[in-house]
């Protein structure tokens, strides 16, 4: 029995020993499983963890390869990238696009009314005009003229004056060229009717020779003509006296091209520092003939080699100091354009030489319309088509202002001149008006 019950007990402790060990088994098993499933994990997270950092470079490389080559379409090799300069643009080409601009948006009426610079009687119908009121208003709105001159007729005082030329530029649609003809000594407007000294005339000046003493003179017309609203000054004269008893003797200041030359520069100068536009006459030359252009036809003989060696030289004078406009005149030169056209009508004279021999890029103007030299033989819409065509860029006073507008707007309507070609003339002009809108 004792033995019996001892052989149970050694069954029950190899039991029980046999528990222990599979329990230890099991732990140490169970703490592998769980270190392998640990080192699982961290490699598993290290291994997508490279793996996303290796996906990225690879995109990043993509990306670099792909901006690369952009910038090998875009930028030489070995050069740094840099930003696109800004242009800036020179004085010159920013009055050209104020121009342009303010061209572009013009009516072919109104185009077509700034080619004119008349008398306000011409637009109003008066007879004599002295004071801007509705009439003026109306015409200015109907017509938008490129200037108005005035003359002795249109003063009656100083306060009368320039309270008629303010209330004009008011009216005005566009900036107005408010022109007079005053060339100091005998044809000064403002002189003889008592609102401004009396000033020294060509003759004289030429006489003494005293550059300075002109450009003060061009000076003190300048100022005063300022002071009333004036912007431009048909002057001065640059013809030559070449002639025994020239039609221009005494509105010259000589007969020497080279001592002329230098008087007409001072001028120029003189009226311009005053911020007076002027305007050299009368081309190619009026002193070279005796005849007059206010009565009838004038012709001159003068050879077309002087004319280059005298008279040219001193147009060519007064451009080079600055003058804004060139006046051609009705006088026929039959050695410059091969026959008896007036000179403002004709190309070879206005084109060929002025413009192209010369280089005058400035505005070209024609003398009075209402000459006889031109209203005893070509009515007013001829008259200034004519002009146009041979390459004039302004009408001065047309003997008929309606018919000559009329006349130009018909002719660029059914094609006998071209709008660029108003619009070429336009650019000469409103790069004068707007020259101030621009600082160098």
């Amino acid at each position: 029995m004792d033995q019996k019950i001892k052989e149970q007990q050694e069954k029950r402790e190899a039991r029980r020993k046999r528990r222990i060990r599979n329990q230890v088994i099991a732990y140490i098993v169970l703490v592998v499983l769980i270190l392998l499933m640990a080192g699982g994990i961290v490699y598993g997270v290290q291994y997508l963890t490279q793996k996303g950092e290796e996906n990225e470079q690879v995109k990043q490389g993509q990306v670099d390869q792909m901006v690369g080559t952009e910038e090998s379409l875009e930028v030489p090799s070995g050069s740094e990238t840099t930003t696109e300069p800004v242009i800036e643009l020179t004085p010159a080409q920013k009055l050209d696009e104020i121009v342009n601009a303010g061209i572009e948006v013009m009516p072919l009426e109104d185009k077509v009314a700034g080619l004119f610079v008349v008398t306000p009687e011409s637009i109003t119908g008066v007879s004599t005009a002295v004071k801007a009121g509705d009439g003026t208003k109306q015409a200015l709105t109907k017509y938008s003229v490129g200037g108005i001159i005035y003359n002795t007729r249109n003063i009656q005082n100083e306060s009368q004056f320039k309270e008629m030329i303010d209330t004009t530029k008011l009216y005005a649609n566009y900036p107005l060229f408010i022109a007079v003809e005053d060339e100091g000594g005998s044809v000064s407007p403002l002189e003889e009717k008592g609102l401004a000294e009396k000033q020294k005339g060509a003759a004289d000046l030429g006489t003494a020779g005293d550059a300075d003493a002109v450009r003060a003179v061009g000076e003190n017309i300048g100022t005063y003509l300022a002071a009333y609203g004036f912007n431009l000054n048909l002057a001065p004269v640059a013809d030559l006296n070449s002639v025994k008893n020239s039609v221009m003797a005494k509105r010259s200041y000589g007969d020497s091209a080279d001592a002329v030359s230098q008087l007409v520069s001072a001028m120029v100068e003189g009226l311009e520092s005053k911020k007076i536009d002027t305007c050299l006459k009368h081309f190619p030359g009026m002193g070279s003939t005796t005849q007059n252009t206010d009565t009838g036809l004038a012709s001159t003989d003068r050879s077309a080699e002087d004319f280059r060696a005298n008279e040219f030289v001193v147009f060519q004078s007064g451009i080079d100091a600055g003058a804004d406009m060139v006046m051609v005149s009705h006088m026929a030169a039959p050695s410059l354009s091969g026959d008896n056209t007036p000179c403002s009508m004709s190309s070879t004279v206005v084109t060929d030489i002025l413009r192209n021999e010369m280089g005058f890029d400035g505005v070209i103007i024609t003398d009075a319309m209402n000459l006889k030299a031109i209203s005893e033989y070509y009515s007013a819409d001829e008259a200034a088509v004519l002009a146009l065509k041979a390459g004039c860029d302004m009408i001065l006073m047309p003997e008929d202002f309606e018919k000559a507008y009329n006349g130009v707007l018909e002719a660029v309507q059914n094609g006998v001149i071209s709008e660029e070609r108003i619009n070429d003339s336009l650019r000469r002009v409103y790069r004068i008006k707007y020259a101030d809108r621009v600082s160098e």
